[in-house]
């Protein structure tokens, strides 16, 4: 897979924001020290959401997807990692923590994202719109029903459709956008400008719609104020549009940054790099602390879980190369892969690390 270094920064911005998030004290009002932190809620996980669609279509080919038996390889690929990612997740989640654990619906996405590998960029974008749009809906009308009804719990299965952090049938739209900005040439100067333009339109319209119809509906109006709200989490459509938007911008700049001042931006990039050992890492850190760390936030504690992660990941990735679950996820699925890829199909190549220009 084509390492985009960009790429990796907004990565690590992400898993970081979700410390900030997780461990971090956001008090209000908005422009104090601390209130902007609440920017970090729900917006790194949807960026790592439409970061992993991005991920699919760099492992495809990039802006030349594969074909034949290069795309089955890659199909492979990508399915066995989903299927690794699974268990990791129950792992995670078995630690008791406090915390919303993303990665098994991220694993049921990422394998459902290789359905959409051959279609065209218009194509997901328009199908990303129908989710965005429908999703929201279904999950909502879920919800009402199982309150109505008294589940407390929804099965595995069904939480990872229909669970209350990350459903997968709203949260897919985030993997079918970043599949279409996978599909593009992240190296091309146009493309920062797009991505950039893009996004800040998003932005606007989802936030902006979200915030007006909010104001406009009642507050007896539950399911309407449900499908409008804009609040972290809320999985409506104003809310993903305008995630969307933001994970866009991000995106924009970190491509943009790492072009003028790599080095100064490389720890970052790093966490990035290894971003699944470095949310584990977290979660393994908060069960050892203690919920408390959760339950009472300090951004002293934040501070620390950043410094500790930024330190070691740099010195990992600048000494010993993929991190520990990233090389476990890269040698499972090549091994799998080559093995099941008819004999004699061509193994497609390791394309070469993008330097940051």
């Amino acid at each position: 897979m084509q390492r985009i270094v960009g790429v990796d920064l907004l990565r690590g911005i992400a898993v970081l924001g979700m410390f900030a998030a997780h461990v971090g004290h956001d008090e209000p009002p908005f422009w104090s020290a601390t209130g902007w932190l609440v920017v970090a809620d729900g917006r790194p996980a949807a960026t790592f959401a439409l970061l992993a669609g991005v991920s699919a279509a760099l492992l495809s080919g990039g802006p030349r997807p594969r074909s034949g038996p290069r795309l089955t390889h890659a199909v492979v690929r990508i399915l066995t990692r989903a299927a690794a990612l699974w268990p990791i997740g129950l792992v995670m989640i078995a630690l008791g923590t406090p915390v919303a654990v993303i990665l098994p619906t991220y694993a049921v996405m990422f394998g459902l994202v290789t359905l959409t590998l051959r279609w065209t960029r218009r194509t997901l974008v328009a199908v990303a719109g129908v989710v965005a749009v429908v999703g929201p809906v279904v999950w909502v009308l879920a919800r009402e029903a199982t309150t109505s009804a008294g589940i407390p719990r929804l099965p595995q299965a069904l939480d990872v459709l229909l669970g209350v952090h990350y459903p997968a049938v709203v949260w897919m739209a985030y993997l079918l956008v970043g599949v279409a900005v996978g599909r593009s040439d992240l190296t091309a100067p146009g493309t920062v400008r797009r991505l950039a333009a893009v996004g800040a339109a998003c932005a606007v319209v989802g936030y902006g719609a979200g915030a007006l119809a909010t104001a406009a509906v009642a507050p007896q109006h539950t399911v309407r104020r449900a499908l409008v709200s804009i609040e972290p989490h809320a999985n409506s459509t104003p809310e993903v549009v305008g995630n969307v938007g933001v994970s866009l911008l991000l995106l924009a700049g970190c491509l943009l940054l790492v072009r003028h001042a790599a080095p100064l931006v490389a720890p970052v990039a790093a966490t990035g790099a290894l971003a699944l050992t470095a949310y584990c890492g977290h979660l393994v850190a908060i069960a050892v602390l203690g919920d408390s760390v959760v339950w009472l936030p300090s951004n002293g504690t934040l501070l620390a879980f950043v410094g500790v992660t930024l330190a070691l990941t740099w010195l990992w990735r600048t000494s010993l190369g993929r991190g520990p679950l990233e090389r476990l996820l890269h040698e499972l699925s090549t091994a799998v892969a080559d093995a099941l890829v008819p004999a004699g199909a061509p193994r497609p190549p390791e394309p070469a690390q993008l330097s940051p220009r």
